[in-house]
């Protein structure tokens, strides 16, 4: 009997690590080819020789095929404002959830939490309407500007909140501070490596955004990465994937390295806020 449950579960854990395996292959294999088809000449494109010479010609060609340094800094300036944005927002409406007694509050906080069922896309055309009342369009602040109240911000920000002793409002009030001073000097300290967890969600998810910059944005000075990578690619003259291959780690590269460098700083922070 003790002979058969070890044999089932090394075959249980042999067919889980196959499909894990089979799963990050699946992941990388356009990252390899990517990485493969930018440091070789175009005609390796399509064969793969360990002989193949190595270059760097792919990476200055797309960098001066388009305007890569107005775009990367369109995007960091979006990401950035949107990030400070969600910070100030989230912190202070997640405070007042964790907090604050007063009527209503959870059918209020039920409905922040209804933004996370609505998909964005379908709030396209209010929110084009409404950025063109503004007068904001073609403008970085009007890609922005819908996503800096964050429902799963405020609900992150919500459970890392509520798991600090109150005892700590209690020792703060004693020295003099208010709800400000408190959330400033205690919550938001506490709180850092939930703020680094969503930071990097939020950065992840507005770098790589395509559909709503795309339609509120009309010019160069005003298009981020994702943009300006798809009409660089979307030539008449065919397609030289090489080039392409090239642009495409040069805009997905900062993240790659964010995230090799934060992974667990990352996991860790969903861990012990996210489930709780």
């Amino acid at each position: 009997m003790s002979a058969a449950r070890a044999f089932r579960f090394d075959y249980d854990r042999a067919l889980n690590t196959t499909a894990a395996w089979a799963l990050a292959i699946v992941w990388f294999a356009p990252l390899i080819y990517a990485t493969w088809t930018a440091f070789h000449p175009t005609e390796f494109s399509t064969r793969f020789e360990l002989t193949a010479p190595l270059t760097l010609e792919n990476f200055s060609a797309a960098w001066n095929a388009a305007p890569f340094a107005r775009y990367f800094l369109n995007t960091m300036l979006l990401v950035t404002s949107i990030l400070i944005g969600q910070f100030v927002l989230c912190t202070l409406a997640a405070f007042a959830f964790a907090r604050f007694e007063f009527r209503g509050r959870d059918t209020v906080f039920v409905l922040v939490l209804l933004q996370l069922l609505v998909m964005p896309d379908i709030l396209i055309v209010e929110n084009y309407r409404t950025m063109r009342f503004l007068g904001l369009v073609d403008t970085i602040l009007a890609i922005g500007l819908p996503y800096m109240a964050s429902g799963f911000g405020i609900f992150l920000l919500r459970q890392t909140f509520k798991t600090i002793p109150k005892e700590l409002d209690d020792a703060a009030r004693v020295e003099g501070a208010g709800f400000m001073t408190i959330l400033l000097r205690v919550y938001v300290p506490l709180a850092k490596p939930t703020y680094l967890a969503y930071g990097l969600v939020s950065v992840s998810h507005h770098w790589n955004n395509f559909l709503w910059p795309l339609i509120v944005t009309n010019s160069v000075e005003t298009r981020p990465v994702t943009v300006g990578l798809s009409i660089f690619s979307s030539t008449d003259q065919g397609i030289d994937w090489a080039v392409i291959s090239a642009a495409t780690l040069m805009t997905s590269g900062p993240l790659l390295i964010a995230f090799l460098l934060f992974q667990r700083q990352f996991v860790q922070s969903f861990m012990r806020a996210g489930i709780k």
